[in-house]
């Protein structure tokens, strides 16, 4: 029972549980009798609540939504399996769906999720250049196994204790989206994730013009739809045209398609790229083929706000040559950096620079190198940075 936040009295009582492996742990206890019984493969959505002094929409909100799984496994190989390929989906899904390049790797002793033998991590860079851990699965050996006795009998009638993952990926997502791809005129969505891929909009001034044109974007709309693209039409008379051009710009649909008089005389329609600012974005094409050309469009699209993500992260990933130098970087930007792996030299990047270790990457350099920190001999980078 949580009375308390930030010092205050808050004027209703919050009841809290504890994380989500103790309930699971508890059920699974009940569960699993049998190796037969094994693995038990469970994948969840629920909301969580957690204190949050400062909260930041999506990125760090005391309530949010998200998809949790728990496993439990026979053996420690299989479990090992479960944690990397969960990790492996999660980083597919934010470079090839959401756009968004992360990067794989371990947690720290210090980072990890408590409990946990080892925890896994994918981190994002957002525009301001903070991190983002968007991620994240877990190996807990089987240490949540002892602490609620979720033991099975093995071929030969033994009693062993299971194996055990979690892993989860949170409305953060959203947040992550947001802040990578985002710009002052409102959102931008990759083109795989938006919910609408291409808008139409009609144009024209009076009965005469709008009997043509509606037939004509009619036609292009059902065009789209059969060729599996997500598409609507804005006929509203209500407001004018520049005003729909900017309320779905706002609303990041990546592309956008006007057709008016002249372009029926002419046989083509105008585009309008959201990814793509000022008159360099508008380009006229045929109406012939038309599905064709603009799921390609959409393609190109996607590609080219996860090449611009993946270049404003690496530009803004330094190698720092000292301990000074990495304290001025991670102020705006991320280090990648050698770490002798000593609790004592983490500690001091987070008190003196306020950043953290993000992960240690599974893409290591050959070699070693000196402990930006404390000089001595290292054999793992790891990423430093603020975050939220």
């Amino acid at each position: 029972m949580v009375t308390h936040g930030g010092g205050e009295l808050l004027e209703e009582p919050l009841v809290v549980r504890p994380t989500s492996e103790t309930i699971i742990g508890y059920m699974y206890a009940k569960w699993i009798k049998s190796w037969r019984d094994l693995p038990v493969l469970i994948n969840q959505w629920g909301s969580v609540l957690r204190w949050e002094l400062r909260t930041k929409l999506f990125l760090r909100t005391a309530e949010f939504y998200w998809q949790e799984g728990h496993t439990a496994h026979a053996s420690r190989d299989e479990a090992l399996e479960e944690m990397y390929r969960i990790l492996d989906i999660y980083a597919d899904f934010a470079i090839n769906e959401a756009a968004i390049p992360v990067i794989k790797g371990v947690k720290t002793e210090t980072e990890k999720f408590a409990g946990a033998v080892m925890s896994t991590s994918i981190e994002g860079m957002m525009q301001d250049k903070k991190a983002l851990q968007s991620g994240t699965s877990h190996y807990f050996g089987q240490n949540f196994a002892r602490a609620f006795e979720i033991q099975y009998l093995d071929p030969n009638n033994t009693l062993q204790y299971c194996e055990t993952t979690s892993w989860g990926l949170s409305t953060r997502m959203i947040g992550a989206v947001v802040m990578v791809h985002g710009d002052d005129q409102g959102l931008i969505l990759p083109p795989r994730l938006a919910p609408t891929q291409v808008v139409l909009i009609p144009i024209f001034k009076n009965d005469i013009e709008k009997s043509p044109v509606m037939e004509a974007a009619s036609r292009l709309l059902g065009e789209f739809k059969a060729a599996g693209i997500r598409a609507k039409m804005d006929d509203r008379q209500e407001v004018t045209a520049g005003f729909k051009f900017n309320d779905w710009e706002m609303r990041g649909v990546p592309l956008r398609v006007e057709i008016g008089p002249k372009d029926l005389e002419k046989g083509t329609v105008a585009l309008a790229r959201r990814d793509v600012l000022g008159k360099a974005n508008r380009s006229f094409i045929p109406q012939a083929g038309l599905s064709a050309s603009i799921a390609n469009l959409l393609v190109e699209i996607q590609a080219s706000m996860l090449a611009r993500a993946t270049a404003f992260r690496d530009a803004n990933i330094h190698d720092p040559a000292d301990f000074a130098e990495l304290l001025e970087v991670v102020q705006d930007g991320w280090a990648f950096s050698w770490w002798c792996g000593r609790k004592e030299c983490e500690a001091r990047v987070k008190d003196e620079a306020k950043a953290t270790t993000r992960n240690i990457p599974f893409d290591q350099p050959d070699g070693s190198g000196r402990c930006i920190v404390c000089g001595e001999p290292a054999e793992k980078r790891v990423y430093f940075a603020r975050s939220y």
